[in-house]
């Protein structure tokens, strides 16, 4: 939101440390518990809760570190997880289900199924994603209250 802007929202901000599978779903969860202290209808929660479980963990697996910011408005809540590096190289292939560029140890801990972009996409009402190799990758997604 632009300085200018009328703050009508809330804003969530969590930081995502690289291979830090140990706190990986604590953004998540935190963010489910705010929603559920403001009453926000249960399945707006849901998927909430799914798209930034799943951005998170892509976070953890495939970058150096980033960012999960929230900003919970009166129409929408507009998750955007912003990672810094390697960025993906084809956008298109990330997104089919099941494709995965985890590595072995990260998939014998139970996660780089290749669902992450496709459930975060699933999840929301409006879904968009760029990224830049060498940059980062940035996911902008939205669910309609």
């Amino acid at each position: 939101m632009g300085s200018n802007e009328k703050n009508t929202g809330i804003k969530l901000e969590y930081e995502i440390l690289k291979d830090d599978f140990a706190r990986a779903g604590e953004a998540s969860s935190g963010i489910k518990k705010v929603l559920r202290q403001l009453g926000i209808d249960s399945s707006a929660i849901r998927k909430t809760a799914i798209a930034t479980y799943e951005a998170e963990i892509n976070i953890v697996i495939h970058s150096e570190g980033g960012k999960i910011l929230v900003y919970i408005k009166p129409d929408k809540i507009e998750i955007i997880a912003k990672d810094n590096g390697p960025g993906i190289k084809d956008i298109d292939l990330a997104m089919q289900k099941g494709f995965s560029t985890a590595s072995n140890r990260v998939r014998e801990l139970g996660f780089g199924a290749g669902m992450g972009l496709p459930n975060m996409k699933k999840s929301s009402d409006e879904f968009y994603i760029e990224s830049e190799m060498g940059k980062g990758t940035t996911v902008k997604m939205i669910i309609t209250l």
